[in-house]
């Protein structure tokens, strides 16, 4: 059974799943296939990605396909292979959430939140913390 406790973030739900791929082509042509529905594509050059974005109901998918070798992305491919990087939740607040986390003793990537995917503000925590997870934190733009 779940232990209940009480949540120091409420409100957070599923933004959407991130999918690390060599090549935007044929992953966006299978999803399409199975009926989701692209509505973005963008370059994120700091992050060294280009990113396309597939509606997937309330949620959506994110692909995620390196720019150069130097990229995270592309390392993580290297060491794991294509498939699924991280999960994004969406929270009010990026930066007060991501301070209860490091208060909590979760370790983070990003020490501040930064810019992502559709100008949204966002911030990592870092898998050794998180059961083998990589977690976004999000934050609309609006």
């Amino acid at each position: 059974m779940f232990e209940e406790t009480v949540s120091p973030v409420s409100g957070a739900k599923l933004d959407h799943i991130g999918i690390a791929v060599r090549d935007l082509e044929a992953p966006t042509s299978l999803y399409s296939q199975l009926g989701l529905v692209p509505s973005g594509r963008e370059q994120i050059v700091e992050q060294g990605v280009e990113v396309v974005i597939l509606q997937a109901g309330g949620s959506r998918l994110e692909l995620l396909c390196p720019l150069n070798e130097d990229s995270p992305v592309s390392k993580f491919i290297a060491r794991r292979g294509e498939g699924l990087h991280h999960i994004a939740l969406e929270v009010e607040d990026v930066r007060s959430t991501l301070g209860v986390c490091l208060e909590k003793g979760y370790q983070a990537i990003d020490k501040e939140p930064r810019i992502g995917a559709g100008g949204r503000l966002i911030a990592f925590l870092d898998p050794r913390s998180t059961g083998g997870v990589l977690i976004e934190l999000t934050q609309s733009s609006s």
